[in-house]
């Protein structure tokens, strides 16, 4: 398939059935897995994939599979997501890797193509994303690509914290 985005490094196209392989082994890794409420087996994994095919049929977007360009080898997972937080809907980017490729800086690349396409492609004036207090290296990504915390919110019946960047103070030329 052809990518939706492409980095100088990674590729970012959606998910197929054909990943449910890739996408179980690394929702099967408890470190990977250690700020979700629990590791997925593999009909897990299947409604986690499919869930992201109703949003591509839904919202036009979702999360997107990444894959190393030079080789096509699949890393993870980065998106943009519908999520109704305190009965509002938000844009969230999201990521998920799999632990081979943490420390790569693969998330923050990723993510930062992700808000980019939000704002230029979308046209949203602002994007989201919710992180677990205790998931310092997800903060670390969302401060990279220039978001700031605003507020805790319950969200699935844990705390998270709301991460944001508006379109304005990340792409000045846009205002």
């Amino acid at each position: 398939m052809n990518p939706i985005l492409e980095t100088p490094r990674l590729g970012l196209r959606e998910l197929e059935p054909a990943d449910l392989d890739f996408v179980a082994r690394m929702m099967g890794d408890a470190e990977v897995m250690r700020h979700y409420p629990k590791v997925l087996d593999r009909d897990e994994s299947r409604n986690w994939l499919d869930r992201q095919l109703a949003r591509y049929a839904d919202d036009g977007h979702g999360l997107w599979l990444v894959e190393l360009r030079d080789t096509g080898e699949p890393v993870g997972q980065v998106g943009l997501i519908r999520q109704t937080v305190e009965g509002v809907s938000e844009r969230e980017i999201g990521w998920l890797l799999h632990r081979p490729f943490w420390g790569h800086g693969y998330a923050t690349e990723a993510a930062s193509a992700v808000r980019d396409h939000a704002f230029t492609t979308w046209e949203l004036p602002y994007v989201v994303s919710l992180i677990r207090p205790v998931n310092v290296p997800s903060q670390a990504v969302a401060r990279r690509i220039g978001m700031a915390p605003t507020r805790q919110v319950e969200f699935h019946g844990f705390e998270h914290v709301v991460w944001r960047v508006e379109r304005t103070s990340a792409m000045p030329s846009l205002r």
